[in-house]
């Protein structure tokens, strides 16, 4: 079933989510060489917890982290660890909140140092890749033109797409329906209409699209080892068309 929000719960949603755009802000800076990916978890959940909020993934499904972190060829869901980050390497970082019962979702894919061109690419095209399909939110169309607009600019560009993987509606669960597939037709799914908030999040694969989990149960990589790149907003649906409440 789709939830429609009204004002009140939509509210509550943007506080949620401007927590964890700042939480990105704030530790973006510290995502260098060296770094482990366990301390950037510590700061994001102090800083969630010093604006009032809980950390969203943070024993959810029995998730142990405030942060999804996934390095290279991890694709989402990567548990924070002692690992260092190295100059090279893209990192996407997922975090959610809880504000008044309420969840914010937003992920951003980082360059850690140096990296090569091909990954640039990677990083960027996955980042258009979700504008061009929030571009395509509105009352009247359908969540199919989501995918649509995700899958043609990725392929065009000579990435794949994750399938088995999608965005979600969002609310005082964090996964609600509709499931926003990163590929698709137009006018299939859904009828998109005011008061729904979305988190749309493509996934984006330099090789294949086919994808594995990892022996700790939650880290999804990519079945060819080739680098993963992740982005996500959170939206919601208004009378006009879209507005983005992860900026």
């Amino acid at each position: 079933m789709i939830f429609l929000k009204n004002k009140d719960e939509i509210k509550n949603i943007d506080r949620a989510c401007k927590i964890v755009r700042d939480t990105l802000f704030y530790i973006e800076e510290y995502i260098v060489p060296d770094v482990t990916s366990l301390e950037l978890d510590r700061m994001a959940e102090e800083f969630i917890l010093s604006n009032k909020a809980i950390p969203g993934f943070k024993g959810l499904y029995g998730f142990p982290s405030t942060l999804c972190v996934s390095i290279e060829d991890e694709v989402v869901h990567g548990i924070p660890s002692d690992r260092k980050l190295k100059d090279g390497e893209i990192v996407g970082i997922d975090v959610g909140s809880i504000f008044n019962d309420f969840y914010g979702d937003h992920a951003k894919t980082f360059c850690v140092g140096k990296v090569t061109d091909d990954k640039k690419k990677l990083v960027n095209v996955t980042k258009e890749s979700l504008m061009l399909g929030i571009n395509e939110v509105a009352p009247g169309k359908y969540i199919g033109d989501i995918g649509y607009a995700v899958q043609n600019y990725a392929e065009s560009n000579n990435f794949s797409v994750v399938r088995e993987l999608v965005g979600h509606g969002i609310g005082k669960k964090l996964h609600e329906e509709p499931q926003i597939p990163n590929y698709g037709s137009m006018n299939t799914g859904a009828e998109i209409k005011e008061g729904m908030c979305l988190a749309i999040e493509p996934m984006l694969n330099e090789g294949t699209k086919n994808i594995r989990t990892k022996d700790d149960g939650w880290t999804i990589c990519t079945l060819d080892g080739k680098p993963s790149a992740h982005f996500e907003h959170t939206v919601t649906v208004t009378e006009k068309g879209v507005k983005i409440l992860t900026i």
